[in-house]
């Protein structure tokens, strides 16, 4: 990507400033490790194929009440969520998967199957012999992951009134007015004076991986008192880091030979998480929303199998 701006003769400032700040953000890679398919992807998505696409949905609750919503339309419809129940490996008869082990001998067996996990996670998952057999799970060892830390800062006042705001040159891309999104602190109500959380994300964090909890605090504490007046004064009541060292695949030249289709010859539906099966989508949109075009898709192929 960083050499298909070049050569289209954007300048430094420009290309930091500018198109770094929205394709690092969107895809967790950085400029000279992307394949220029999906930068492109993301403006055209974005920007160019309808008035609409540049909106940008950010969910109102914490995530685990968006989930709990999901579980209760699962339930709803006579399904059932089981939760801290580790799956340990597919059991596969004659081509096809049979059944799903779990922890104390434990095995549950259906007619159709949807491996929804990240790509690290699926050769503990296929038996060894399938895995040989088959060059898309042999693939999944090429791909490279990505990195993404986020970092959560608790304030005793407030400190910013926008949602969100964007930085430059700096280490932190973004941060996120939790308060106001969430309509509490953390916490107290909107715009409380008893706090407030913010949410700071670096993606594409291949420096912080190896650096220290408070270092990577520090750093990004005093990004935010020079981006935010009011934080300088404001004391930081507590703070965490969370790390996530394979957050998502990279998008680096010609990953698309490595990534799964929804289907394999053992007839289990991929559909896996961070956005891995090619469905003219790249990562981005698998961070959000793509998910759901992945598994609408398997759905629809698990459907006419077992015709529903």
């Amino acid at each position: 990507m960083l050499e298909w701006l070049r050569r289209r003769h954007q300048t430094k400032g420009a290309i930091e400033r500018f198109w770094r700040v929205v394709l690092v953000s969107a895809l967790d890679e950085e400029l000279d490790k992307t394949d220029a398919r999906y930068g492109i992807d993301v403006f055209w998505k974005a920007f160019l194929s309808n008035r609409t696409g540049y909106r940008m949905g950010v969910p109102a609750v914490p995530l685990a009440e968006l989930y709990d919503g999901c579980k209760v339309a699962i339930e709803a419809k006579g399904g059932e969520i089981n939760l801290r129940a580790t799956a340990r490996q597919f059991k596969i008869e004659d081509g096809a998967v049979t059944a799903v082990q779990f922890d104390a001998g434990r095995e549950e067996r259906a007619d159709a199957f949807i491996l929804a996990v990240p790509h690290t996670a699926v050769a503990d998952l296929i038996p060894a012999d399938a895995q040989r057999k088959d060059s898309i799970f042999r693939n999944l060892a090429m791909l490279k992951t990505a990195p993404i830390t986020g970092v959560h800062l608790w304030f005793d006042r407030e400190v910013m009134t926008e949602p969100f705001v964007t930085l430059l040159d700096t280490t932190t891309q973004w941060i996120f007015n939790k308060s106001a999104l969430y309509g509490s602190p953390n916490g107290a109500g909107k715009n409380s004076a008893k706090g407030q959380y913010l949410q700071l994300v670096v993606s594409a964090s291949y420096n912080l991986l190896q650096k220290p909890r408070q270092e990577i605090i520090d750093l990004c504490l005093k990004e935010v008192r020079q981006a935010l007046p009011a934080a300088r004064d404001a004391n930081l009541i507590k703070a965490t880091v969370i790390k996530e060292a394979a957050a998502t695949f990279s998008p680096e030249p010609g990953v698309d030979r490595w990534r799964p289709k929804q289907e394999t010859s053992v007839q289990i539906c991929f559909s896996l998480a961070i956005g891995l099966t090619p469905v003219g989508l790249p990562p981005w949109k698998a961070r959000c929303a793509a998910a759901i075009w992945r598994r609408k898709r398997c759905y629809a192929k698990k459907a006419a199998r077992i015709n529903l």
